[in-house]
Parts: C-alpha cells; structure tokens; sequence
C-alpha cells in the first residue's frame, strides 16, 4: 500500500480545494490550507482513492471506514477534480444494452417497486421535515426569480405545473406519485379541480389523509396507496400530472407506463411529465462507482433515460409532446438548499433518525452518511450536466380537426406560451 502514496499525494496536489489524509496508521499526507480531511481507518479503501473510484470511497464513508471532516460544500469542489473523465460518458456495446434491459424487466414487478419506494421514502417524515420547504415538495424547484428562498421556488414549481396544465375548476386531476401532497393540495385550492393522488408509501399516504382532513378537502382530494398500474381507465381524467416519479418505473416498463397514462386521458387531455433524465444518450450508471452507490443507498431500482428516450416512448404510446423545458440548474440549486440544511443540524437529523422505527434507528449513522454525499453529490451531478431534469408535456389528440384554440389543435393545449406566464 506504500506504493500508493506518491500516486495520491500527485492527485491531491491538483484539487482546487486542498484535503488532509489521516492515513490508516496514524500519518498525515497534509497540503497547507486544507479545508477538508479524509480519515482511513484502512488500507483498502484508501486504494479506492488511488483509483479514483469515488463511488467506493462514497460506501467506506457509509460504512464507517472513512470519516469526513469539512464541508460538504468543499469536498464536492475536489470531488470533481479526483474523478478520472466525464461519469457520463459510455462506449455501451448491444450486449451491455441487453444485460441492462433484462435487469430493468427484472427490478420492476409490483412487489419490487413497492418495496423499493419504502426503502427511500419510507425512512422517516421527520427526517425529511429537517432539510426539506415547509410544503415537503421532494421535487426539483422553479427559481423564476433568483432571490427566491427555496420555499418560495417550490410554490412557484406548483403554479409552473398547474398553469402548464391549464387546470380549471371541476376537472378531473391525477397525480401519479403524489409525495407528501402538495401539488395536490396546490392544484385543488389555486385551481378548483376534484384531485386524485397515488402513493406507494405508507408513510406519505398517511400524511397526506391528515391534510385532507386538516384543509377540509374531503370529497374534493384523495389518496390512494396504489401502483399507477392498478388505476381504472373507465373514468379518465382531464389532466395527469406525474412528478418525479418516472425515474423508478425502469426502462423496461417505459412503453407499459405511457401506454397507462394514455388510456388513463380523457381525449384532448394533458399530461405532464416532470423527473430526472440522463445526460447520455445511452443509459447507463453514472461512472466511477457512484451509480452503484446511489443504486445501493439511496434509489435501488431507479433508472435514468435520455430525453430523446422518454419523448420516443411517449410518441410510441400515441401522446403528442407540446412543450419540453430543461430545469437543470434548477435542481442543482435545489438540492444544494436541501444540502445545507440537513448540514446545518445534523445532531438534530441522527436523533430524529434513531428515534424512528422499523429498524431505521439501528441505522441511522449510515443513513444520514448515505443522504449527506447523496444531496450534495447530486447537486454536483446537476451542476456538471451529467443528468438533467426536464418537464415533458403531452395531449391525447381527441381527432377533432376543426375544434380548440386553433385548428388542428385537437386538443386544450394553445400552441402558445403565452398562457404559461400570464
């Protein structure tokens, strides 16, 4: 392991912020100024540094044989340099592109997607109260304008959607993955309409019968613990609304999805589609190991799609896309505001995290470890351009030429924008 030492130490005099290693046997490879230091407790962990397999370090981190001290913020900064290219990058051959699809089929039958949506969801309400805006919106915020606080860009990632849209008073509205409610809540008291939400976590369902209570919305909005798979078509809805949760339908069941959501429209409907998308053409995980990681601690099961891909899907199932828009740096704003909030009372997060239930307490270290590099990695990936966030808006053309806001419409959609920023 001797050996390794000059590699690291030549790779650490590159890094734009400078980082102390506290190595295995009490040493220190220190630079003057560091502002970060990374502790081994041993040796093969550190040869994942030499290697620049940052995914792996990310893992003896959770799992206690690295510590951190610094901030966040800083270790970000040199973790963009230690990486060995662009993670978004591949060279995909037909093979890997087959192992990939037959692993998506695999990973996304009911069972599997509801338990996978617990073991990210269902960590604890409380937990995610500490970092998150006061409306739990667990989804990429609209800076419409940039002194907005993130509570605010949340609002106004609501109204963003809600006017996209175009809902009314009375219309028939589906959220497909609804979180802690808020669009739901939003779109039903700004906007009139009689709303529907799906959830497959127990823990947000819950939460979202309380507001429905609390607001005196009953019979007005509800919730449903259900798989979007399982909805009834007989009664379909004016607008459909999807946040993001079409990250963890998988590549696989991409056609099957769209295919629901067009039989769920009413014709001359809309449908909005807001999620995570890759920043390659062909999917794959992020490089250097920081797919597995996020794979492994955060999102098993999730699956990232071009938007080329996504747009193919939704042609295939017969919806017509009118608008799509880029929020990317969007999200990496966001994601940095929930950063530094869960940095700013982490003592609070691990009691919060030991205090829950379902064997959430005897984990709480490494879930807090796992969610830190989570967020802040994340807002990294964002800012780089290695993934997206796009807002895809589609119709179900009703096949009435002569009919809407212009001919040929077939559908409420204007074929303007105006309407959106009115």
């Amino acid at each position: 392991m001797q050996s390794l030492l000059p590699k690291i130490e030549s790779q650490l005099s590159a890094l734009p912020v400078p980082i102390t290693l506290r190595l295995p046997d009490g040493r220190q490879v220190a630079k003057p100024g560091s502002r970060v230091t990374l502790a081994f407790s041993e040796w093969s962990a550190l040869a994942k540094l030499a290697t620049r397999q940052v995914g792996a370090i990310g893992e003896a981190y959770v799992e206690g044989r690295v510590q951190i001290e610094g901030a966040m913020r800083d270790l970000i900064d040199a973790t963009v340099s230690l990486l060995p290219g662009n993670p978004a990058e591949t060279n995909a051959t037909w093979w890997s592109r087959m192992q990939r699809r037959a692993k998506s089929r695999g990973a996304h039958s009911l069972g599997k997607d509801a338990r996978q949506i617990e073991f990210h969801y269902d960590v604890s309400d409380d937990f995610y109260a500490l970092w998150l805006d006061a409306r739990r919106v667990y989804s990429c915020a609209y800076f419409r304008d940039a002194a907005m606080t993130l509570g605010e860009a949340q609002e106004a990632k609501l109204d963003h959607i809600c006017r996209k849209l175009m809902l009314k008073p009375g219309e028939r509205f589906l959220d497909i993955g609804s979180g802690w409610g808020a669009l739901l809540m939003w779109a039903a008291e700004h906007y009139g309409v009689d709303a529907t939400g799906i959830t497959l976590s127990k823990n947000q369902h819950a939460h979202v019968q309380r507001l429905i209570e609390e607001k005196g919305l009953q019979g007005r909005v509800r919730v449903e613990l259900r798989d979007y798979r399982a909805l009834d078509p007989a009664k379909p809805f004016d607008k459909i609304s999807s946040v993001g949760m079409f990250e963890h339908v998988g590549a696989a069941n991409m056609p099957v999805y769209f295919r629901k959501i067009h039989s769920l429209l009413a014709p001359g409907g809309m449908v909005l589609n807001h999620g995570i998308t890759s920043g390659q053409l062909d999917y794959r995980q992020l490089g250097a190991g920081m797919g597995d990681f996020i794979e492994k601690y955060i999102f098993p099961g999730g699956e990232l799609l071009h938007v080329t891909h996504v747009l193919r899907e939704t042609a295939a199932a017969g919806l017509e896309m009118v608008d799509t828009e880029n929020l990317r740096p969007h999200y990496a704003r966001t994601l940095w505001a929930w950063s530094d909030a869960l940095e700013s009372q982490l003592d609070k997060a691990r009691e919060v995290l030991k205090g829950s239930g379902g064997g959430q307490g005897e984990n709480a270290e490494r879930i807090l470890r796992a969610y830190r590099l989570y967020l802040a990695g994340s807002a990294m990936s964002f800012e780089q351009g290695w993934i997206a966030l796009h807002q895809m808006l589609a119709v179900k053309p009703d096949g009435k030429a002569g009919d809407g806001p212009i001919r040929g419409a077939q559908s409420q959609y204007p074929f303007v924008r105006d309407y959106i920023y009115k």
